[in-house]
């Protein structure tokens, strides 16, 4: 008998360990519930809601094809070498299987568990599933990981090319009947919050939604992709994320239904295409980074240097910062959002990160903790690399002298104000003009239910470029 080990991949279709270990033999699956661990990587009560709703949705699959789903409890993950097994022996099985991940504390766990596993006799298979290469699989011709995105990229684009279609695995075949119950999915855990049925709604589970959305984007959506992404009142962008990082939805299924719905070619003369290939290439990017450089799982940034830096503590300022309350209409509008929702805008991710990192000059540590433990679609490699990225500290980073303006930002991406005026109603009444900087014109401030700017953008600036110039001298 086998043992599937469910982690951030929750689906049947294209699952390559679980593929693989239904080919060879009757199988059981696990999925272990962490609280405690979880707290301690911040993980956002909306992402562990949205597993246990897609784990609701996973057993029942499951039992259609007549594979357990059984669920261990502990509090820590080096407890759960013993946990598996205690349920290997229990249940006579004789191979582990499951998907890799990349960060410094899953691999120390998942090499305990081999260790522990194997000891015993009991055979591990580990694959490769969570990226289109194998994380190490691209080097350059020193034999070093990209550092910059651009040269990472175009190997995979050559790799891709070559690949023609991408292979997917398909769902497993029913297996005859075991006399194992599966376990209870819990509606909750103890520490984390309750989500509303409201927002549950806007981020329903089950693969056949992620596949249904993936299909509506490519079909009627990517072809805009390039041209309306950057517009956060616009539904420019496939708002799949949440779907990619609990592995409801494959990185491979996304890049097939591109090559399946434009001619079986994956590159187009449509730069929508282009863009959003380039956006699942950054994801690709920022997991080969997570697993050849182990500091950035460490807290520290990719730029050793950088680390000398002498951010401000200003928790005033944070606080402002983390609850929308700036003075920057655009910042806070974008923070409400992720308060409310448990998503926010790409766009609006750079900007917030790059005001908190540079116009507050706050360590982008506090940011990357604050959006772990708030986004549903929180992913340590993505959102690492994206704070790092817009703090000038990380791999192919922004120069540190781009800083972006929130106010010209607000005035391009968002016109006419319509993003601002859904997410701050105290603002709604201004006209277009007024509404990016209301402080600005006198009138406009009179009386208006909204706080004064926290900093001045101009001497802020400056006080980042001073920061960044200190730690080369």
């Amino acid at each position: 008998m086998n043992l599937y080990w469910f982690r951030n991949d929750l689906r049947l279709n294209d699952n390559t360990a679980l593929f693989h270990a239904t080919q060879q033999d009757l199988t059981i699956a696990v999925f272990i519930i962490t609280p405690t661990q979880w707290q301690q990587h911040d993980d956002a009560s909306c992402k562990v809601d949205f597993w246990l709703r897609q784990l609701q949705q996973l057993s029942l699959q499951l039992k259609q094809l007549n594979i357990p789903l059984l669920i261990g409890h502990t509090e820590l993950w080096q407890e759960i070498p013993d946990l598996l097994l205690q349920l290997c022996q229990q249940h006579q099985i004789k191979n582990i299987y499951w998907n890799q991940e990349y960060g410094i504390n899953e691999m120390q766990r998942d090499l305990a568990v081999k260790q522990q596993l194997q000891h015993q006799q009991i055979n591990v298979h580990e694959y490769s599933d969570r990226t289109l290469f194998p994380v190490g699989s691209i080097k350059n011709k020193n034999g070093e990981y990209y550092k910059v995105f651009s040269a990472f990229k175009q190997v995979c684009y050559e790799r891709l090319d070559q690949a023609h279609i991408l292979h997917t695995y398909d769902q497993p075949a029913p297996q005859q009947p075991l006399d194992i119950a599966s376990d209870d999915i819990p509606q909750s855990i103890a520490g984390f919050d309750s989500i509303s049925e409201k927002r549950c709604q806007h981020w329903p589970v089950g693969e056949d939604i992620a596949l249904s959305k993936l299909a509506h984007f490519v079909e009627d959506q990517i072809t805009h992709y390039q041209a309306e992404r950057d517009f956060p009142a616009i539904q420019g962008t496939s708002q799949l994320s949440p779907y990619l990082n609990a592995g409801i939805l494959s990185i491979r299924q996304c890049v097939q239904y591109i090559q399946q719905h434009h001619q079986n070619q994956l590159f187009s003369s449509n730069n929508g295409i282009n863009t959003w290939l380039n956006e699942l290439l950054w994801r690709e990017f920022y997991q080969h980074i997570l697993y050849g450089f182990p500091q950035v799982s460490r807290h520290q940034p990719f730029k050793a240097e950088t680390g000398k830096i002498h951010w401000r503590n200003a928790p005033e300022d944070l606080h402002a910062w983390q609850h929308g309350k700036t003075g920057f209409p655009l910042i806070d509008a974008a923070m409400r959002q992720l308060l409310n929702t448990g998503w926010m805008h790409n766009r609006l991710r750079m900007i917030v990160a790059m005001f908190l990192s540079k116009n507050l000059l706050i360590d982008w540590r506090l940011g990357e903790q604050w959006f772990m433990q708030h986004l549903i679609d929180g992913d340590l490699a993505a959102n690492n690399g994206g704070w790092q990225w817009s703090a000038s500290t990380g791999t192919d980073s922004v120069p540190y002298f781009r800083i972006f303006n929130p106010i010209s930002q607000s005035q391009k991406f968002d016109p006419n104000g319509d993003f601002i005026r859904q997410w701050l109603p105290e603002l709604a009444h201004l006209d277009s003009k007024t509404l990016h900087e209301p402080y600005r014109y006198v009138k406009a401030g009179e009386g208006l239910n909204y706080p004064q700017p926290i900093v001045d953008l101009k001497q802020s600036r400056q006080r980042a470029l001073d920061a960044f110039k200190g730690i080369k001298h």
